[in-house]
């Protein structure tokens, strides 16, 4: 691409800083235009104003009245669920044909993982980047989905409790509605669960992610295939995307899960560690280096999309 697509980032706090040192350090398809936030104290506005890049404090509004505004083709919403629906519909208001990336669990748009299901959704003028248990976990249960159909998948994201802010734990509920939904739709589960624990440890620990599946009998070798095929695919944006173990595999019969009954065949166990690449965060806090690199990733395919149609129109 000869000339990059402008972005703008609603959200000053540590997922929008963050995301924007990645785009400013390996954006290859867009490039920063502007930085919105509602406090005009917050370290990210500084830190956007420090590096030349438009800021306002005065929320969606203001970016409206930003110059930059005019030359904005991408936006991407790292504020909260509640926000989100209406930061879209004002700015939709505005620009109809706007396209939102969306960080927080509002999920107005359909759900996208990069390597599962990104290609299938880089015309929507909305996508919504699941959270970031999903991001982590997600590509697991589709790793096995395409060899073994699954009937249930379980995850348990645990996350440092310094690496979760306030967006974060007000979304506690629309994280595991999200994340379980979002494991059947994206993921291939028939039923799927999510659970979250914010670990309070000192030193903190990084992100660590235990995915349960229980799927029809199949090719032990080829799930472990699969599942090592998809970790190297995620580390291709996430390169602090790992398994911490081998796969485990076990025959369960007549399992009783609740809200689901009583089911038998093959437990697959996978157990995963995200280390952040500490552009802006620690890297303990891999869960939001996942969301802002996933993000990053769909929005680099969108602006590519939306170049070649503008060439061809």
């Amino acid at each position: 691409m000869s000339k990059k697509l402008k972005a703008a980032i609603i959200g000053s706090g540590n997922i929008g800083t963050d995301l924007m040192i990645k785009i400013m350090r390996h954006g290859q398809s867009i490039e920063m235009g502007a930085m919105v936030g509602i406090d005009p104290a917050s370290d990210g506005l500084a830190r956007a104003g420090r590096l030349g890049v438009a800021t306002t404090h005065e929320g969606v509004e203001g970016l409206t009245r930003l110059p930059v505004f005019a030359d904005i083709d991408i936006v991407f919403d790292a504020t909260s669920a509640g926000a989100h629906i209406k930061n879209d519909a004002f700015l939709r208001s505005v620009k109809p044909q706007i396209r939102m990336v969306d960080l927080t669990p509002a999920a107005i748009g359909p759900y996208c993982v990069p390597v599962v299901n990104g290609e299938q959704h880089l015309d929507a003028l909305n996508v919504n980047m699941v959270t970031c248990g999903g991001q982590a976990t997600i590509p697991m249960v589709a790793a096995v989905s395409r060899v073994a159909k699954v009937h249930y998948g379980e995850i348990v994201a645990s996350i440092s409790s310094k690496s979760a802010g306030p967006g974060t734990r007000a979304n506690i509920d629309e994280f595991t509605e999200t994340t379980s939904i979002a494991l059947q739709r994206v993921g291939g589960a028939t039923k799927g669960k999510a659970i979250i624990v914010l670990n309070p440890a000192e030193p903190p620990l990084i992100m660590r992610d235990t995915v349960y599946t229980l799927s029809e009998a199949g090719d032990e070798d080829a799930i472990a295939q699969s599942i090592q095929d998809m970790v190297s695919a995620v580390q291709e944006y996430v390169p602090g995307y790992r398994l911490k173990q081998q796969v485990q595999f076990d025959q369960v019969n007549d399992l009783l899960i609740p809200g689901v009954g009583r089911l038998s065949g093959l437990k697959t166990s996978v157990f995963l560690e995200v280390e952040g690449a500490a552009h802006y965060l620690p890297a303990y806090a891999g869960n939001l280096d996942i969301m802002t690199s996933a993000a990053l990733r769909t929005a680099e395919r969108m602006a590519v999309r939306m170049s070649l149609a503008e060439i061809t129109a």
